[in-house]
């Protein structure tokens, strides 16, 4: 059977640190960067005696996520002990939930710019979503670091800290989907609040299940799972590989057994980790520690306050500023971006240009010199006041982008200052009408064309206008005043 007549499915798990002050079960601070083992107490180091105390606040953030996904939360939910031995957890169980989790169902969108850019013009099921299983709440683990010289090194700083587990259901079909549903959840948890979810700092981790099968009506495959993925790329690579090796095994007349695996991102291969455990090997029961909760005034406080959603915001910028689906979009996929152009645009009569601006020239600026939007150090109020000079007819936008560069490397100027200060006065309008007149004469062939129709040919006699006002004339403005005159 040929490769490209086997299925893949993949679901994925996905690790979440929730933006709280403390830890899930105590009081120590939740910090990214501190020295090792300076973040702990006799709870999250499970000393005997040391009791768990449920944190209100990541109780309501993993609600919020789940609502902001249209998830349900049961009535009732608790918490249960899962059992198992690692050097990450020193109390042998970790505090979970099990068949009462704090939300079901719900779905992950995937948005077209959440895919890989090479990607995004062959996306195979564009407006897809992806069902998930469950939302639920637990703590995280120590952080282990295996060293060269064959040790490994434990900080317990991020022991305890609350992690929102996001499950799946195996409806992914490729890397390139599991790349989309990343991003796009991750979009997701930052509009939302519940967390910055930068999978560079282990915020945001993920599992990968996944099998093959041959055919639609063939059963699911045998999973494999690889643990701790730390970026979406990596992610779409590891997929890629498993599908061939697992694809590869079959045809050989293998098995595959369900185990766990690793991503070594060095050789770029995966590799076996352990034999797979199931829920009975963990021996789940409620903690009798931890008292059940009832959720309806939680559901109701979230609900009262929910945030817009990605796509939402998208349609309403659409509508609200009139500027493309694309440009939305772009504008919307970083909700920093977003509150940056509607900054920007709030009093602008140009919203569409300067959607322009935000997208071609600052968010270039910023990629040249690796800035992120929430370091960029042009004020958004100082975009609009540099595109209302352009639409005033103050300068044109080619002195525009010199006003910018000149803004970027010292932001605490005005833009109409520095317009000044670089002698961009508007053109007397009497000489531009010279001009027009003149460049008319000086060219009767494209100046018959425009007479017959052909608007387009004024491009050029507004690029002689233009050379004659030595670029203080306004183009749009010009290029009106030629149609007036040769319709």
């Amino acid at each position: 059977m040929a490769a490209s007549d086997y299925i893949a499915s993949i679901g994925l798990e996905v690790h979440v640190q929730l933006k709280t002050n403390t830890k899930m079960f105590c009081g120590c601070p939740v910090e990214f960067g501190n020295a090792p083992n300076t973040q702990t107490c006799p709870t999250c180091m499970g000393l005997p005696g040391a009791l768990p105390v449920l944190n209100e606040g990541a109780i309501e953030r993993t609600v919020l996520a789940g609502q902001m996904l249209g998830c349900e939360t049961p009535p009732m939910v608790k918490w249960d002990r899962k059992n198992y031995f690692y050097p990450d957890m020193p109390k042998n169980y970790q505090i979970s939930q099990f068949d009462l989790p704090l939300c079901l169902g719900g779905a992950v969108p995937l948005y077209e710019l959440a895919y890989p850019k090479d990607h995004q013009k062959d996306i195979v099921n564009p407006d897809k979503s992806v069902t998930l299983t469950r939302i639920h709440l637990e703590e995280d683990v120590a952080k282990s670091t295996h060293h060269k010289g064959g040790y490994t090194t434990i900080d317990f700083n991020r022991a305890g800290t609350p992690l929102m587990e996001i499950v799946s259901e195996p409806e992914i079909d490729s890397g390139e989907e599991a790349f989309a549903y990343l991003n796009s959840l991750r979009q997701v948890l930052v509009y939302s609040g519940v967390s910055d979810a930068d999978m560079e700092k282990g915020q945001m981790r993920c599992d990968v299940n996944i099998s093959v099968r041959k055919g639609e009506d063939a059963p699911l495959g045998t999973k494999i799972e690889l643990k701790n993925l730390n970026s979406a790329s990596v992610v779409r690579k590891a997929i890629h590989y498993e599908i061939d090796r697992q694809i590869n095994e079959l045809e050989k007349g293998g098995t595959i057994i369900q185990a766990t695996w690793r991503w070594n991102d060095d050789v770029g291969q995966t590799e076996l980790m352990r034999t797979k455990e199931n829920a009975d090997d963990y021996r789940y029961f409620p903690d009798p520690d931890l008292l059940p909760v009832q959720t309806a005034d939680i559901v109701a406080k979230v609900q009262g306050d929910l945030p817009e959603l990605p796509h939402e915001k998208v349609e309403r910028f659409k509508d609200d500023y009139q500027i493309t689906h694309y440009d939305a979009s772009v504008l919307a996929s970083d909700i920093a971006l977003a509150d940056y152009y509607e900054t920007a645009a709030s009093d602008s009569k140009a919203p569409k240009k300067v959607a322009n601006w935000v997208i071609n020239n600052l968010l270039g600026e910023l990629k040249e010199h690796d800035l992120e939007i929430t370091d960029c150090p042009v004020a958004a109020e100082k975009i609009g006041q540099l595109v209302g000079l352009v639409e005033e007819g103050t300068i044109s936008n080619n002195q525009a982008k010199e006003v910018f560069a000149e803004l970027f490397a010292n932001p605490d100027q005005e833009p109409a200052k520095i317009a000044k200060a670089k002698g961009f006065e508007p053109a007397d309008n009497s000489e531009i009408e010279v001009f027009i007149d003149q460049v008319i004469a000086e060219n009767p062939g494209p100046a018959g064309e425009v007479a017959e129709g052909n608007t387009k040919a004024a491009n050029f006699l507004t690029g002689q206008v233009m050379k004659l006002s030595k670029g203080k004339a306004n183009p749009k403005m010009v290029t009106e005043a030629i149609l007036g005159k040769l319709s």
